[in-house]
């Protein structure tokens, strides 16, 4: 197969293939199909029971054992990420045309002692959107609500006091621009579209694929990876011909042509039982495709 370089991790294309295929169902795909699926993108069986059972370990999946048979549905935690995927592809997307010039500005002090505080606060958000302009002060060009930022589902980190939150305007004398490239890595989010783009913008991608399901599994992970750390930075304000415009365009083109044959795939090879799964209030995407695949005979 003609496969991208570097290949997205097996817990990667699992995720893309959960939300896809199994996110909203309350279903359990048997282990067999995964293996099945994922044997079309050159990943093999142990790399999969592997990742299964790591995911599973971490309360990404939940087993549910059919006599002989095991099979791995989703989590609360499994759903949440999967839905703040589908959000960041299909309702935010990747591209930030609308801006009405709003920034969240967040500071935050802490002792030098909490090394791994600090650590887990600074990656968590990068995952919001957000960039350092240094000194503990980070900005994102949206209006972001930090409640899961400070306090995942809830848990008390102890930042209570030592974190603080303003939304407002940049005013004269900023340079927006400047600001943004100060605090933002445009060179590396640049360099994974332009990598998406040489990829996938071509008449036939991923010519060796044996079909769509192989395609649009691996295309959606390498889109996925990349929207994830992209903080939707303002058009107006980035380089000419920002390549996540034309990148974004080629998403959408390629998607059109790959779901349809992608679904057909899908439920030939996907067996399940339905299971009782975590049901957490958001609304669908428009237009949502959820292939009704085979279930047990």
């Amino acid at each position: 197969m003609d496969r991208p370089a570097p290949s997205p991790r097996p817990q990667s294309l699992m995720l893309t293939f959960l939300g896809n295929y199994v996110l909203r169902r309350d279903i359990a795909v048997f282990s067999g199909s995964f293996i099945e699926v994922f044997g079309r993108l050159g990943v093999g069986e142990h790399a999969i029971r592997s990742t299964l059972t790591r995911m599973a370990g971490r309360g990404l999946l939940a087993r549910h054992r059919r006599g002989r048979r095991m099979h791995f549905g989703l989590t609360g935690r499994s759903e949440r990420i999967l839905l703040d995927g589908e959000a960041r592809v299909w309702r935010r997307g990747a591209v930030n045309d609308d801006w009405d010039g709003r920034w969240t500005v967040l500071s935050f002090s802490m002792p030098e002692s909490w090394q791994r505080q600090r650590h887990d606060l600074r990656s968590r958000l990068v995952w919001a959107g957000f960039g350092p302009l240094g000194n503990g002060i980070w900005i994102a060009p949206s209006l972001v609500g930090v409640d899961q930022v400070i306090a995942p589902g809830g848990e008390d980190l102890g930042l209570t006091g030592r974190v603080k939150v303003f939304h407002g305007t940049a005013e004269e004398p900023t340079d927006v621009g400047a600001m943004i490239r100060d605090a933002f890595d445009l060179d590396g989010l640049a360099a994974g579209y332009r990598a998406f783009l040489d990829r996938w913008d071509r008449p036939e991608p991923l010519p060796g694929a044996p079909d769509d399901l192989a395609r649009f599994l691996w295309m959606m992970t390498e889109w996925l990876g990349l929207v994830r750390v992209d903080p939707r930075l303002p058009v107006e304000h980035l380089p000419e011909e920002w390549p996540a415009v034309r990148a974004q365009e080629v998403l959408h083109r390629l998607r059109e042509r790959y779901e349809r044959g992608a679904r057909a795939v899908a439920d030939e090879v996907i067996e399940y039982v339905p299971v009782p799964c975590p049901r957490l209030a958001a609304p669908e995407r428009a237009g949502a495709a959820r292939p009704a695949a085979r279930g047990p005979s």
